[in-house]
């Protein structure tokens, strides 16, 4: 009786955990979550060919933040890089790669979440992707 009753519960934990994941559609699509999501939450995305997770832990009202990035086309996860930072309530961290694609992760008030913001902007020049009749001036944008 005990073998069944704790068989039954393992089951029904396993059901829940499996069905409390945002698995994906077909076999060749990868899980995202675009966020915001709170501490200890992944954001889950793409980056061109790059795989990106991204979370945080409250530091002090802070946003003490772990990215890490690999290329898809990796089997051996060689290519795996992993920043960490902390950043003030609403500061947000640009994250860049060579094929001008950039990720904007925002930490939220008080630490509470942390966002995906909008990704239109050429963040290392600090010009946004359209054209605009004014002359455009580099700006160090934090780096």
């Amino acid at each position: 009786m005990f073998a069944l009753t704790t068989l039954t519960k393992y089951a029904g934990v396993g059901a829940l955990v499996l069905g409390g994941l945002s698995l994906p559609a077909g076999a060749d699509e990868l899980a995202q979550n675009l966020g915001p999501v709170g501490p200890h939450e992944p954001i889950l995305t793409t980056l061109g060919s790059k795989r990106v997770i991204a979370f945080y832990e409250p530091n002090s009202g802070h946003c003490a933040m772990h990215i890490v990035l690999w290329n898809t086309a990796d089997a051996e996860a060689n290519s795996v890089a992993r920043v960490r930072m902390t950043l003030n309530p609403r500061q947000i961290v640009h994250v860049d790669n060579v094929e001008n694609k950039s990720l904007n992760l925002q930490c939220g008030s008080n630490a509470e979440t942390l966002s995906l913001v909008d990704n239109d902007e050429l963040v290392a020049f600090g010009i946004t992707s359209q054209q605009s009749d004014q002359s455009m001036k580099a700006s160090a944008s934090g780096f």
